[in-house]
């Protein structure tokens, strides 16, 4: 299996963009800078910050510090948290001489008074008067006032509340925001670093406070010295942070999350999605640095390498590129090139291209081989995969093919004759034949319909099993906004769902799907615009046909009303797929005969 996170190794083509990166810290001109190095979540930004990193490790004269905002939350002040890790890399990494020492402890007081504001207006003004000694020590109160103030009860003495207040004032806080730019720069002059290069990453996993704290501290230097931040982050998770705590400016024509973040990141390194050539040879790179030593992985890196610089966007990695090249090497990873293949088109679509995911889909995969070798069961790794393709985009087949009639070799009769092109020997996959993804699926190799599919259904069983669950802990926040929108029973909220379809990938479609069929059996009674939303939204994406359809099927006859049933054909007729509509149409007055005359009058209009 590999790990799920970042590496230094660089599988995805980031030397450019690691180039570009660099450029930017390294031109003296562009300096005090800030970089956004923005991409979808698990598209490989972290990775890109390590490679960065790495890049500047011999780089003596520059002092590269490393921020995770998200450890920090909840425990601590994110701006404060974030300069004062600035500071303490400093003070360990660097030799200090007196001037730098009573530098820096000045700057920790800066630091500490902006502790003191921000605790004192979470907690109100009452904090001043009420608190005792213990609870302003939280904020190391002690380097803001320097002398003993409490009396023996432990309450805080009037003079100090007036000394605490003169600290706080405005004036004094504007004049120690300048002190602290003033300060820092001499700081950096005195410890001879030449480049100071703060990373900031995962901060789009933080709240829309911390993410607010995180720019308010980056902003503290965006004219100090020779300073770069490069922050890690899905560039729309922070607008909408900002929208968030600044909605009352919506109206007036203004994207405030967009303005705002343009004013504070001056140079956006964009991670393009990984296309379909891109996604075969990432996979095909993980499967060999499993199966390879270290040497031999080492030559397929060089040789990778060497080719791209022949032949940047012809060049792909196939088993006779390998093979001119080291024909034992080619020889060991033959299949796993096939696999990568394989899966390198369906995962870069259904996918959106994305790193992370890719990962995830092989070590489900990887996890299963262990499993049933544990069991003295050998699964091919080409078959598992096209099965395993089915599962994550099209729930619903592959939830009837588990249910088929299976022959007594273990093989699926019907997945047999879809295969033979005998479509009207279809009965459970005959609404299948209509979609254009399982068609494609269907003509893909290897040809799985004479193939004893038990041991792979076997061991996917823990899928089966949360088929169906209704969580939506799996989706990316766009898609867990389609989801809301759809829910809400809201025209406004139906439209922004179609308007915001194409931002959510084809595995999260599927999630989603089945979670609006979910909460429609699970509801004592279908919410009509629910219903709605749900057959508009599925008819502007062809590959939802299909799966609608399905679910449509698994709904009890006695729990559809009259007002649905104009809906659903409706559906049928705009989708081309009325026969299939009237079917279900039939086998719901079979159990709800009340139906029959709303159904009749339908039809007959």
């Amino acid at each position: 299996m590999w790990k799920d996170s970042e590496t230094e190794l660089d599988f995805l083509d980031f030397d450019y963009l690691i180039h570009t990166v660099s450029n930017i810290i390294k031109d003296d001109a562009l300096l005090p800078s800030t970089v956004g190095v923005y991409g979808d979540w698990g598209s490989g930004k972290s990775s890109l910050i390590n490679m960065s990193i790495a890049s500047l490790k011999e780089e003596k004269d520059t002092e590269s510090i490393y921020f995770n905002g998200w450890l920090f939350e909840d425990y601590e002040d994110a701006k404060t948290a974030l300069l004062g890790n600035i500071l303490d890399t400093i003070e360990q990494n660097r030799s200090l001489d007196e001037t730098a020492k009573k530098c820096i402890a000045g700057l920790y007081k800066s630091i500490d008074k902006m502790k003191l504001v921000k605790k004192t207006i979470r907690s109100g003004a009452g904090f001043l008067l009420t608190g005792s000694s213990n609870v302003l020590a939280d904020v190391a109160l002690s380097t803001v006032i320097e002398k003993a103030v409490t009396s023996s009860d432990g309450i805080i003495k009037d003079d100090w509340i007036d000394t605490i207040k003169a600290e706080l004032s405005n004036k004094e806080l504007r004049e120690d925001i300048n002190a602290f730019r003033e300060n820092f720069d001499k700081l950096l002059k005195q410890t001879k670093i030449e480049r100071l290069v703060v990373f900031i990453d995962e901060l789009d996993r933080c709240s829309p406070d911390t993410i607010l704290d995180t720019l308010e501290a980056i902003r503290l230097f965006l004219y100090v010295g020779n300073t770069v931040f490069i922050i890690g982050a899905d560039e729309r998770h922070i607008s909408y942070a900002v929208q968030t705590k600044f909605n009352e400016i919506e109206g007036y024509g203004i994207d405030i999350g967009k303005e705002y973040l343009e004013k504070i990141i001056q140079y956006p390194v964009r991670i393009p999605r990984l296309s379909a050539s891109e996604v075969e040879l990432y996979i095909a790179l993980l499967f060999m640095q499993k199966e390879l030593n270290s040497d031999d992985f080492e030559k397929v890196i060089g040789l990778v390498h060497d080719k791209k610089k022949e032949n940047f966007f012809n060049f792909r990695l196939d088993y006779g590129v390998l093979k001119e090249n080291d024909s034992e090497i080619a020889d060991k990873v033959k299949l796993s090139l096939e696999v990568a293949k394989q899966l390198s088109s369906v995962l870069a679509g259904g996918l959106n291209g994305n790193p992370r995911h890719c990962k995830r889909f092989l070590n489900s995969m990887e996890m299963r081989m262990n499993m049933a070798k544990y069991k003295g069961i050998d699964l091919d790794k080409r078959i598992l995969s096209k099965i395993m393709m089915l599962e994550y985009f099209k729930p619903r087949m592959f939830s009837e093919l588990v249910d088929a009639e299976i022959d007594i070799d273990g093989s699926i009769i019907e997945l047999r004759n879809f295969e033979k092109g005998e479509l009207d020997k279809l009965q459970k996959l005959k609404n299948w034949e209509g979609d254009s993804w399982v068609k494609n699926w269907i003509e893909k190799e290897p040809y799985i319909g004479s193939e004893d599919l038990r041991p792979y259904f076997y061991f996917g069983r823990t899928s089966l099993d949360k088929q169906y669950e209704t969580g939506t802990t799996k989706l990316s926040r766009e898609a867990q906004d389609v989801l809301k929108n759809l829910l809400a029973g809201t025209q406004s909220g139906l439209n922004s769902a179609i308007q915001n379809a194409g931002s959510v990938n084809d595995y999260e479609v599927a999630l989603i799907i089945e979670h609006l069929f979910g909460r429609i059996k699970e509801s004592t009674e279908i919410v009509d615009m629910q219903l709605r939303a749900l057959l508009e939204w599925g008819s502007k994406k062809e590959g939802l046909h299909v799966s609608i359809i399905k679910g449509l099927q698994s709904i009890d006859g006695t729990r559809i009303k009259p007002p649905h049933i104009p809906r659903v054909r409706n559906f049928g007729m705009e989708i081309g797929k009325l026969s299939e509509i009237d079917s279900i149409l039939d086998n719901w007055v079979k159990e709800n005969p009340k139906l029959t005359s709303f159904i009749a009058a339908e039809r007959e209009g």
